[in-house]
């Protein structure tokens, strides 16, 4: 468990100009909110501004802290901000898009009210602009495996299937891999289940 003076500790080295120092601190955030949401969740308002800074580092920390703060968000505040937070999947950037997929999953597995619109906002990876097209299957790969973390929150999967099958024949190996361990996994429970 994360102390408060560890937490005042990494709060204050985001301010360093050694940029191993505040992007190390960044980081350490980061995980912290994955172990303990609630030691961080009074700075919440933080994480936001980064998310909305110009600094991409920042912002891409901020957006998986936001996602493990979603499960101490007793606020609703996480809600506000969910197109935000999905905004980079449309892409220039993949790097960003990964983080915001990732984040979101999070954010539906603590708050499953939200899946389906979550899935929604993850789907539109398919028609994403990125560098390159092997940026978008690397994209891809990261939102199947995202919805399969959240596979059992979305009520309306056929979209989410159909995507994913889509992907079998995706020109990127672990993509299709993906695709396909996906596949069958919710062949094996659906089986299970009758």
């Amino acid at each position: 468990m994360i102390s408060e003076s560890q937490v005042s500790e990494y709060l204050r080295g985001l301010d360093a100009n050694d940029a191993r120092v505040k992007y190390g601190s960044s980081k350490a955030l980061r995980m912290a909110a994955a172990e303990a949401p609630e030691s961080l969740y009074p700075h919440f308002d933080l994480f936001v501004r980064q998310l909305r800074g110009a600094n991409t580092i920042f912002r891409w920390n901020a957006t998986w802290t936001l996602g493990h703060l979603a499960a101490a968000d007793r606020e609703s505040k996480i809600e506000q901000l969910l197109a935000q937070i999905a905004a980079p999947i449309a892409g220039p950037e993949m790097i960003g898009a990964a983080n915001a997929i990732g984040a979101l999953a999070e954010i539906a597995l603590a708050k499953p009210h939200l899946a389906e619109r979550i899935a929604n906002a993850i789907l539109k990876v398919e028609h994403a602009a990125y560098a390159t097209p092997e940026c978008r299957n690397v994209a891809i790969g990261h939102a199947i495996r995202a919805l399969d973390r959240m596979y059992e929150l979305v009520g309306r999967t056929r979209r989410v299937t159909g995507f994913v099958e889509r992907q079998r024949d995706n020109p990127r190996p672990a993509t299709r891999r993906k695709a396909e361990r996906f596949l069958r996994r919710k062949t094996r429970l659906s089986k299970s289940a009758t």
